[in-house]
């Protein structure tokens, strides 16, 4: 499958900044399940753009921008093709073990609800890791329901599973949270979600990816209750959202800050027919 994306994000501020610096995550590497055919990131024409790899082996552009400015607006369109691999992460960049992704974090600290959640689903599967794992997939979206603009970027998976309610991020926090303390080693992933019956979106998708003994890195889509698939596109992993944040940054000035986002998802087939 081929997947075009094109996202513009346009920050605004009341007054005028002085400096701002973005992290930007946004462009997605080949592995064995994806190949980019082309890529381009557009900064304002008054930035400065270095590129490097975060300690995780994510593609990692940084804007420099120290002039006065207002606003600023961020575009990035690409072509990537995809392959269904049954969820299985194939020739990606791993420069931790596994066990490295045993560490909870701020984002996914558990408490005693997410423990019980785990202990329930472990004491309902066969004992085996992937049971385990698809199970928790399950029991997680259960518990949470979908629900937009109830959360945000610093809700905590306790929080989350608390309300019962959140969007993909979430959905991810209290999997990768629960599947940890199973013993399961479990990470975040960011990317982009083609999906057949809607084009546009609010922001770029987020899913869970779980190391299972003898298969590697399996990827898990709590919110869809799916393994990824040809429709899925892999930007970044790490341990939270803050580690692989589509975009993240600081500035002097500027007072109330808005953002809008306008990301278009697509087939490349269709477009051309």
């Amino acid at each position: 499958m081929r997947i075009q994306i094109h996202q513009e994000t346009t920050y605004r501020y009341e007054a005028a900044a002085n400096y701002s610096m973005q992290m930007l995550r946004l462009r997605p590497l080949d592995n064995g399940c994806q190949k980019v055919l082309s890529w381009r990131f557009t900064p304002p024409p008054f930035g400065t753009v270095t590129e490097s790899r975060d300690a995780y082996g994510n593609v990692l552009q940084t804007l420099y921008i120290e002039r006065l400015h207002s606003e600023i607006t961020l575009t990035v369109h690409g072509e990537v093709e995809t392959q269904d691999t049954g969820g299985v992460v194939l020739g990606t960049y791993e420069p931790f073990p596994p066990v490295f992704f045993l560490r909870q974090t701020e984002l996914s600290a558990p408490d005693d609800a997410i423990t019980a959640l785990s202990e329930t689903v472990r004491e309902a599967s066969d004992g085996t890791p992937l049971d385990i794992a698809h199970r928790l997939m399950g029991a997680v979206r259960d518990a949470v329901d979908y629900r937009i603009g109830e959360t945000h970027a610093a809700t905590t998976a306790a929080e989350a599973l608390a309300s019962g309610f959140g969007v993909c991020q979430d959905h991810t926090h209290v999997f990768i949270s629960a599947a940890r303390l199973a013993g399961i080693p479990a990470r975040y992933v960011s990317g982009y979600l083609w999906d057949v019956g809607d084009t546009e979106y609010e922001a770029s998708h987020a899913w869970a990816e779980a190391y299972i003994d003898g298969l590697g890195w399996v990827g898990f889509d709590v919110a869809n209750r799916t393994c990824p698939t040809a429709a899925h596109v892999r930007v970044a992993s790490g341990l939270d959202y803050l580690e692989t944040a589509p975009i993240r940054g600081l500035r002097r000035g500027g007072g109330e800050e808005t953002m809008e986002v306008r990301l278009k998802v697509d087939d490349a087939a269709a477009q051309q027919q």
